[in-house]
């Protein structure tokens, strides 16, 4: 035996200490690398129509529908509702839906794991084939489409939305609205005050066309998503089609912003329109955009001083950047004055926006530490009645001096990353924090770079979390069949089922959790500064490659 021979033979080799380890290791890395071969796109594509489609059809089943609704006399939606054989069908389908389309998710980025060449165009292709079967499916995951109904019907009738609850016009409930919203004021912006009276005047009690009309609304934002991701990745150096891949094609974002039509996505998206404007000096046209994005919800407000920063330029002087900021808060209060006046509601919004809403969920931070400071004063025999209140005046007075912060000191290379952090002091510090809450920064973080370690592994814990969670919770079953606790945790088998199997067993999507993203870095070494982007590809560095920074 030769002696190269020699060492390529197993059997020959004399035992090392440690070898036995060495071993296990090699074994353990090659199980993460067994996905690493390039594949096609095409199964995914497929997949995520599919899983679409199942989520299209257990909608009809136990998605959110209205007696008057056209859709609810049909023969086969009526079984689906009324037989607990099509509840149970319905259910399962819904929930493996959403994860088949997160599967498809995942499988796709893996296939186009380098990116670049023609990724960005097959990653929006993706997410309008997913997104298709969804413009015709029943609300699913939230009802709040049925409350913009409502607050249509109390504009058309004269009433101050921001005063006053649904209840106060005429067969309310049968439209669907949910007790919630009874007696609440619109969180909403007079712009969409506006959105909602016109839908509602087109449409009458047409249930089935006000709500096609509102996902339209919701359809046009995801729209100004996709177009304005992949030039804001570029200007900070990271690659526009995984980017895209995070944002558009992610199923959380397809069924929150397109099968429950929340309004969320045309406030992302006119905010993001602005961003992208003012990153190219055109500070008037951006201001407006982001008017308008306060319009539909104010929280976007806290994006003017930022937007103001970009239009100041690069190396602006602080009295250059004091004038531009005050251009940027005249024009906006212009505006917001002039739509007020116009709409009849004035700055009843206002009030809203200082509001810090009521209750708490048990995931915020404030839920949290809320829960864990009153069973601990209630274990003492202390009063513990103060704890949200206190908790929640406290986030609120951090997350406005964070925002202050965030204007007056940081990079001018930063200035978009600034605002992001901004504007996730507002929604981390809230106590209330909806699985769309998370989508208005998603956008942000992925086009300022995303790292393929923990970060990229939080993105996709995030995802899998509100997927399961929406499915589970938001269920429209009959109470004659006393089958919603049962439909709640065969959802959530499901969920845990997949998960489970996608995490450890599936070949196509534990790389997630064994080995992460190698390739997920900016397509440039440091970020191009947003400052000074004023024309396409000023700052870029095709075919370069990197890690994020923040």
């Amino acid at each position: 035996m030769t002696e190269q021979a020699a060492a390529d033979d197993p059997a020959s080799r004399t035992p090392r200490p440690g070898g036995r380890s060495r071993e296990v290791l090699s074994r353990i890395q090659e199980f993460g690398r067994t996905e690493h071969r390039p594949r096609s796109p095409r199964g995914p594509l497929v997949e995520g129509v599919l899983g679409s489609l199942l989520v299209l059809l257990g909608s009809f089943g136990v998605g959110w529908l209205v007696s008057i609704s056209a859709a609810a006399r049909l023969d086969w939606v009526i079984l689906l509702r009324t037989e607990p054989a099509g509840v149970i069908a319905s259910t399962a389908a819904l929930t493996l839906g959403c994860w088949v389309m997160f599967r498809a998710w995942l499988r796709l980025g893996r296939a186009l794991e380098g990116f670049g060449g023609r990724s960005l165009r097959t990653v929006t292709l993706a997410a309008v084939l997913w997104s298709l079967p969804q413009l015709v499916s029943a609300p699913i995951f939230s009802r709040d489409v049925f409350a913009y109904l409502g607050q249509g019907r109390l504009v058309l009738a004269g009433r101050d939305p921001y005063e006053t609850g649904v209840s106060s016009v005429a067969n309310w409930f049968q439209l669907g609205t949910d007790v919630l919203w009874a007696e609440s004021e619109t969180p909403y912006g007079p712009i969409f005050l506006w959105l909602e009276a016109g839908v509602m005047r087109l449409t009458g009690d047409d249930v089935d066309l006000a709500i096609l009309l509102f996902r339209a609304a919701c359809v046009l934002g995801v729209v100004l998503i996709m177009v304005c991701v992949p030039p804001l990745a570029r200007m900070h150096g990271v690659d526009p089609g995984r980017a895209q891949w995070i944002t558009v094609a992610n199923p959380l974002l397809i069924v929150s912003f397109i099968s429950s039509a929340h309004n969320d996505a045309l406030m992302v998206g006119l905010a993001l329109a602005g961003i992208w404007a003012a990153a190219r000096g055109r500070g008037v046209v951006a201001t407006l955009l982001v008017v308008l994005s306060i319009g539909i919800k104010p929280i976007t407000m806290v994006l003017l001083p930022f937007i103001g920063l970009l239009w100041a330029g690069p190396g602006a002087s602080w009295p250059r950047r004091l004038r531009y900021w005050a251009m940027t808060a005249a024009l906006a209060a212009v505006v917001l004055v002039a739509v007020g006046f116009v709409q009849g509601s004035g700055f009843g919004w206002v009030s809203v926006l200082a509001g810090t809403g009521t209750g708490s969920v048990f995931w915020s931070p404030i839920g949290i530490l809320d829960t864990a400071l009153s069973t601990l004063l209630d274990s003492l025999g202390l009063a513990s009645y103060w704890t949200l209140d206190t908790l929640k005046l406290l986030g609120r007075l951090i997350s406005v001096a964070i925002v202050i912060v965030l204007m007056i000191r940081g990079s001018e290379q930063h200035i978009v990353q600034r605002m992001m952090w901004a504007l996730t002091a507002l929604v981390v510090l809230s106590p209330i924090i909806q699985p769309w809450y998370l989508l208005w920064l998603l956008p942000l973080f992925a086009v300022t770079g995303i790292r393929g370690d923990w970060q990229f592994k939080w993105v996709v814990f995030t995802v899998a979390f509100f997927l399961a969670f929406g499915a589970m919770d938001q269920l429209s079953i009959w109470n004659f069949l006393q089958l919603e606790g049962r439909m709640a945790a065969l959802s959530l088998a499901i969920s845990w089922t997949c998960i489970a199997w996608m995490a450890l067993v599936d070949r196509g999507t534990r790389w997630v959790l064994f080995q992460g993203w190698r390739t997920c870095g900016p397509t440039a070494r440091h970020a191009a500064d947003p400052t000074t982007a004023r024309r396409p590809g000023r700052h870029e560095r095709p075919g370069s490659s990197g890690d994020a920074h923040a």
